[in-house]
């Protein structure tokens, strides 16, 4: 019985890019999501909250396509570093940034819809321009959501198998993460790694479930951070 800890040492690499990725540009989609009166904004909500019911293997399969060597960004990539983004660690953190994308920014929209709207008056009365107001305001009331969706989207990065399988395949060192790890234990009947390898992603997970129902119980008059469409 023996753990793949070079898999398990890339999983954690690909969440942690992820993670950082995605609050750089979750911050600015979530906070347009939460104040925007655009009329469609709900076009743009829908797309977001789409990786949670589309089914990892389709959302695979287009990013294959969108990243293969006969794509136009495929061609484009292939030309400047010589080799195609499909089966790379640059194609997983780029499935992963889209598969992982409402783990973040509906937990971010959520904390910012939560925040008193009077505060923001009270900031834009005082001269405060937008910007100030959402780095001296905004920010500071958001932050047990911003850890929350940073903290969601880490862990689901750690467990995702489809899409990571569909576009980086199974290169040990390269695209093998510890999902795939897992599978392919199992089908070399290698049932005692596997479980070993299970066991403590299961652990991983409960921990990360755990810290982040803490943090909602701890900040009572902040909105639940549930997966959802943002009201």
């Amino acid at each position: 019985m023996s753990i793949n800890w070079q898999a398990f040492r890339l999983t954690i690499e690909l969440a942690v890019v992820v993670s950082a990725i995605l609050f750089a540009i979750g911050l600015p989609l979530a906070y347009w999501i939460t104040f925007s009166r655009w009329r469609w904004k709900f076009l743009v909500e829908a797309l977001v909250a789409l990786p949670i019911v589309l089914p990892p293997t389709v959302l695979g399969f287009y990013l294959l396509v969108a990243l293969g060597s006969r794509s136009p960004l495929g061609r484009w990539w292939q030309s400047m570093t010589g080799h195609t983004l499909a089966f790379t660690f640059t194609g997983l953190v780029i499935g992963s940034i889209l598969y992982s994308l409402p783990f973040a920014v509906q937990p971010f929209a959520a904390s910012f819809s939560s925040v008193d709207c009077k505060l923001l008056a009270a900031s834009a009365t005082l001269g405060a321009s937008p910007f100030r107001t959402f780095f001296r305001v905004v920010l500071p009331l958001s932050v047990p959501g911003l850890v929350t969706g940073v903290v969601l989207a880490f862990a689901h990065t750690m467990g995702e198998f489809g899409v990571v399988l569909m576009i980086g395949g199974n290169i040990p060192g390269v695209t093998r993460t510890v999902s795939i790890d897992i599978y392919d234990q199992v089908q070399a009947s290698n049932y005692a790694a596997a479980n070993a390898t299970a066991l403590l992603l299961l652990v991983f997970c409960f921990a990360v479930l755990t810290a982040v129902y803490g943090l909602n119980r701890r900040t009572p008059n902040q909105r639940s951070w549930t997966i959802g469409p943002v009201k």
